[in-house]
């Protein structure tokens, strides 16, 4: 099993720039295909990103295409989300996830989420 802890939300103008960050436990992190998932107030659970085992894999939803980026560090069991040019309808509880297999929603394990508000 593997525990994740979100990290990096608040408050922020649009236009602005946030990282989320994402600490890993229990099991071997470079055995789990990582991403995020987000869910706006009143709105169904959303892929967002996901990244491979080792970092070479990368795939974005098309709505932060070009906006945001995922990164890891298996060395410090960390994943991290840059997320620039943020606009209002970015604003959600990100949710780090992560899974032996490559998933888009269906993710074993979750973290308790970070909430990402962007104002207008």
């Amino acid at each position: 099993q593997v525990q994740l802890v979100e990290s990096g939300g608040g408050l922020v103008q649009s236009g602005g720039s946030l990282r989320l960050s994402c600490a890993a436990s229990g099991d071997t992190f470079s055995d789990y295909h990582m991403g995020w998932i987000r869910q706006a107030p009143g709105k169904e659970r959303k892929f967002v990103v996901r990244i491979g085992r080792n970092g070479d894999f990368k795939e974005y939803d098309d709505s932060v295409k070009g906006r945001f980026t995922i990164s890891r560090d298996n060395d410090k069991n960390t994943m991290h989300l840059q997320m620039n040019n943020l606009t209002p309808e970015d604003t959600s509880v990100y949710y780090c996830v992560a899974d032996k297999a490559l998933r888009y929603m269906t993710w074993a394990y979750w973290g308790q989420g970070t909430l990402v508000t962007v104002s207008s």
